[in-house]
């Protein structure tokens, strides 16, 4: 496939985004096609950098533990504990090993040392404390909502007391024990006792509402923007815990799909508070469906996160997708010429972003055929839903990590 790519491609930095747009998207999302990659975060501290700078994007979140991600927002913000033990404690996944996830730690710190509060950038997680082997006890989140509500309303208003949340979560080993993704049967989550935590909590998430005119007066905003979190977290996990328990064909497919709906929720929280970075994987940030095979599984398919905060917010979601050329210390090498991938591989500049819908347009209506890849952890580009992507930021040639701790596999990650 010829295509004259040099005039319509550009380098990469926030000028370029946003010409690309319609506007200053609410959510601006860059994804990834692998996990863990230098070159691709760096890249990404460097893009996001520029677009708080030129765009007044106030919000970095990135696929990491929401509530561990409150670790690092109280570092970026007010500089409370140690480098060391914030991205020690603040990220899951092991990303706190790699040097670019501590290079945008420091970076936000510094942007906001001697700013004042209303220009102070804020980092958070936006993944549930969850993963496709295996979900957190709901103990951290539901107790933490629980003790900010019994501190400030009349106790009369609470639909229980805290030993009574004790008693009915048990221990915590119940719930994340590591054979439950494999033996539903080893699984709390339908039992009577899951069955009347998730009542519980969903009233008091509906009490958290209703009164916060009055919480808000007497705590703060991101007070109750924290209860709030508690609230979404332990509610989506006891419903993930339920599909965990689960024996139907679908148990998968629910599982996958609540991982995302807990990130949207997320995500549309954070943008009630202002514009908002976002970096994931891409499969959790397109608009179209995405799907996964795992194990003896048949092709699972389900709605990510993206797909979900673009029905709501519109031109306000923005999604440009990373793809690469090669990642030879995996075993990924040149691409075909008639990918998408072998398109963009000789560009005049390397990095370079291109719209979708130009790209889609320069291919014609013959769709290129997917790159098929011979390691899982990458997921090559899907060539059929270019209309739906906004930006496409292509990455020639991926160099070998600068000597991190070993990446936990995708399955584990559930990407």
């Amino acid at each position: 496939m010829t295509i004259r790519i040099k005039d319509v491609v550009r380098a990469v930095d926030a000028g370029s985004v946003m010409e690309l747009l319609p506007g200053r998207p609410r959510v601006l999302a860059l994804g990834e096609p692998t996990h863990g990659e230098d070159a691709l975060l760096g890249l990404r501290n460097e893009l996001f950098r520029q677009l708080v700078e030129q765009e007044g994007y106030r919000t970095i979140a990135i696929e990491s533990d929401c509530l561990m991600g409150l670790v690092v927002d109280d570092y970026v913000t007010s500089g409370t504990g140690a480098l060391d033990e914030v991205v020690e404690r603040g990220f899951s996944h092991g990303w706190g090993a790699f040097a670019a996830n501590r290079e945008l730690v420091c970076w936000m710190r510094e942007y906001n040392d001697g700013r004042p509060v209303s220009e102070r950038l804020r980092f958070a997680g936006f993944d549930g404390p969850l993963e496709i082997s295996g979900a957190a006890s709901p103990r951290q989140a539901l107790t933490a909502l629980h003790g900010y509500l019994a501190a400030r309303v009349a106790p009369d208003l609470l639909p229980c007391a805290a030993e009574a949340l004790d008693r009915l979560l048990g221990a915590d080993d119940r719930w994340t024990h590591p054979a439950v993704m494999m033996d539903p049967a080893r699984s709390v989550g339908r039992s009577a006792e899951a069955g009347e935590l998730l009542l519980l909590a969903d009233d008091l998430v509906a009490l958290l509402d209703a009164e916060t005119p009055h919480l808000i007066a007497a705590t703060s905003r991101d007070d109750w923007d924290r209860a709030r979190l508690q609230g979404r977290t332990a509610t989506g996990l006891l419903r993930y815990h339920y599909w965990l328990a689960g024996t139907s064909p679908g148990r998968m497919t629910r599982l996958l799909g609540q991982r995302d709906r807990m990130m949207a929720d997320n995500l549309l929280a954070l943008a009630e508070r202002g514009p908002v970075l976002v970096f994931a994987h891409n499969s959790h940030l397109q608009r179209h469906k995405s799907t996964m095979r795992m194990w003896d599984q048949p092709l699972l398919g389900w709605w990510s996160a993206g797909a979900l905060v673009s029905a709501r917010l519109g031109e306000k979601y923005a999604f440009l997708a990373t793809a690469l050329g090669t990642i030879r210390h995996q075993g990924v090498d040149t691409p075909s010429p008639d990918t998408v991938e072998g398109v963009l591989y000789a560009p005049p500049q390397d990095p370079c972003l291109i719209g979708g819908p130009r790209l889609a347009g320069l291919l014609g209506d013959k769709v290129p055929p997917a790159r098929v890849s011979p390691w899982f952890g990458y997921s090559p580009f899907d060539p059929a839903h270019l209309e739906g992507t906004d930006g496409v930021l292509f990455v020639g040639d991926v160099p070998e990590r600068r000597g991190t701790a070993p990446l936990p596999s995708e399955a584990e990650r559930g990407k």
